[in-house]
């Protein structure tokens, strides 16, 4: 097999407890679990919080007795750490392969095109990729390669299930180590088959295995694997590359933010403070990409307030506008998302989440400019970066439209989050 068509996923292990135990020392080779929103479910766990029997995605309540018996560090999730470490982490994968040959797929995990790297080389690449980004990061990685997309999750896999043995790196690069690693994989942790799938082709279909999957034709795909996508995923296991990687600089289509409340809210103020707050994080994102957005789109859910029966009936209630001009102005979209807010509120409901989503984005230099107001646009423009680079570097919203509110009784539960170590100069890291 020719190395030249190889590609590689770099995957940080246990991304989240990996951040927290890297400005905890003490908490190496001992059990750590991190929170969602909210402190409501276990998102990430170490090794050793594994072999304790504590679950994926299981409530923190239900493993609350196993966490406490084995003293096991629990944090809430620290976004604003986690996402300056991913970014310490991609960069520093961009410094060794190039950044035309990384495609940033998740906040812990990025793709990276080992095509051009020839036979002699790849060893070195590939302990490289591992070695330094561990050594400038301090976050462990593991590295799966193999010849298309789904065969490097799947080496990916094989990595992380028996790290002693592998080092945490495993190469497909022949057809006999292909076979044994689709052999060794069953249907459910194939990159692209949910649990529906998993659950159908065992029953139906009495398929097992990535390699009974591989052998069956690409017609067979096509009817029962959901089409176009099925077909794909066939061919991507029999090794013909189907996804390659994305440009780097291809900027999404659609931009949302949405947060659970910390508690429920009632109150009209709180939703439209909630809602004026994602907003503004999301014409930042916005902003960042040099988007700007032609509809902005708001959604509230929501449950009956409690009665004598203690009904619960969420509901999610949804509205969307159409902007006369497309535009990436904090200002401007206020002005429409927050008659959305209220136009959604019941006072009969007690609401949970809120959101905004930014869509049918383009590029803000190819909007059509006012003959009338040219002055007030390009003040406009320079009040946004003005703002961004205030709060790039204070951090905190140091400077924040009214409308998002002061206190944010509203903002969601982190009752055991840890320091924001690298992006707040209150909490650097002190080292005594």
């Amino acid at each position: 097999m020719n190395h030249e068509g190889l590609t590689a996923i770099v995957d940080c292990n246990s991304f989240y407890c990996a951040c927290e135990r890297l400005f905890t020392p003490s908490l190496l080779n001992k059990p750590v679990v991190v929170l969602s929103n909210n402190d409501g479910c276990i998102v990430s766990r170490t090794d050793e919080a594994k072999a304790l029997g504590i679950g994926m995605a299981g409530p923190y309540y239900q493993n609350k007795e196993v966490i406490e018996k084995h003293n096991v560090a629990v944090f809430s999730s620290n976004y604003s750490l986690y996402g300056d470490l991913s970014m310490r982490v991609m960069d520093s994968l961009r410094a060794i392969a190039g950044r035309q040959n990384v495609e940033v797929y998740s906040v812990d995990e990025a793709f990276v095109n080992l095509h051009e790297v020839p036979d002699q080389q790849l060893n070195t690449i590939i302990q490289q990729l591992k070695e330094q980004t561990e050594q400038w990061t301090g976050i462990q990685v593991s590295v799966g390669v193999a010849p298309t997309k789904v065969l490097s999750k799947i080496a990916n896999r094989l990595a992380k299930k028996n790290k002693d043995a592998t080092n945490c790196i495993v190469v497909l690069d022949t057809e006999l180590k292909i076979r044994e690693a689709l052999q060794r994989t069953p249907v459910s942790d194939i990159w692209g088959i949910g649990r529906r799938y998993a659950f159908t082709l065992k029953e139906a279909y009495n398929i097992q295995t990535a390699w009974e999957l591989s052998k069956l034709s690409e017609e067979w795909g096509r009817k029962h694997l959901g089409g176009v996508a099925g077909v794909r995923l066939l061919k991507e296991l029999k090794g013909f590359r189907c996804m390659e990687l994305k440009d780097p600089l291809e900027t999404k289509k659609m931009i949302a933010t949405t947060r659970m409340f910390g508690k429920p809210v009632y109150a009209l103020s709180d939703i439209k403070e909630a809602v004026a707050t994602y907003t503004s994080r999301a014409a930042e994102k916005l902003r960042r990409q040099m988007g700007a957005a032609r509809m902005i789109h708001v959604f509230l859910v929501s449950k009956d307030i409690p009665t004598t029966t203690n009904a619960y009936h969420p509901e999610t209630r949804h509205r969307y506008t159409t902007l006369p001009i497309a535009t990436s102005n904090t200002h401007e979209l206020l002005q429409y998302a927050l008659p959305l807010a209220e136009q959604l509120y019941r006072k009969d409901r007690h609401y949970i989440k809120a959101g905004v989503i930014l869509a049918q984005i383009v590029p803000d230099a190819s909007i059509q400019g006012n003959l009338f107001a040219p002055l007030t646009e390009k003040r406009q423009r320079l009040l946004m970066q003005t703002l961004d680079n205030i709060n790039c570097s204070m951090r905190d919203d140091a400077i924040k439209y009214a409308a998002t509110g002061l206190k944010r009784n509203w903002k969601m539960r982190q009752e055991l989050r840890s320091k924001r170590y690298t992006t707040r100069w209150e909490e650097l890291f002190e080292i005594h």
